[in-house]
């Protein structure tokens, strides 16, 4: 196997693997209603987006850029790679533009909540968008994933 295809394959997991994991200890954490258990599994998903969903992005767009280029695919017009990146970037904008400063409120709702152990509407409202922009930007990488397996057009 080629090094760059083991490289993206990693990439694919510590991403995709990290988004979908994250997501389900964060709502198994919120479903227990205590303060203490949800304030540190936000901050543990907000850890784990640096560990590793950061280096998963980074492995996906170096490798990928890498095998683009070795297989002279062409970079416009409307095919599975364009489309991957476009969508790839809608990814990237939700994740920066939404989700971050929304983990961000909820570590910081969360704590202000550790006093009286009692959720606040606070957290409650960026919990929510959280899993609305959170499910955006799950969606749309397991469609590029479906893009790139394969690459029907």
């Amino acid at each position: 196997m080629n090094v760059w295809l083991t490289l993206h394959v990693i990439g694919v997991v510590l991403f995709l693997g990290n988004i979908v994991t994250a997501a389900f200890w964060k709502i198994r954490a919120d479903a227990t209603k205590d303060a203490a258990v949800v304030h540190q599994a936000v901050k543990n998903v907000m850890l784990a987006d640096y560990v590793f969903t950061l280096p998963g992005l980074v492995l996906l767009i170096a490798s990928g850029n890498a095998m683009a280029v070795k297989a002279d695919l062409p970079m416009s017009g409307l095919n599975w790679l364009t489309a991957s990146l476009v969508l790839f970037a809608i990814t990237g904008v939700i994740w920066i533009a939404f989700l971050l400063p929304l983990q961000r409120a909820m570590i910081r709702h969360s704590a202000a909540s550790l006093a009286s152990g009692t959720l606040s509407q606070a957290y409650k409202n960026a919990s929510r968008n959280w899993a609305i922009f959170g499910i955006a930007a799950t969606l749309i990488p397991i469609v590029i994933l479906y893009f790139m397996i394969s690459q029907d057009f």
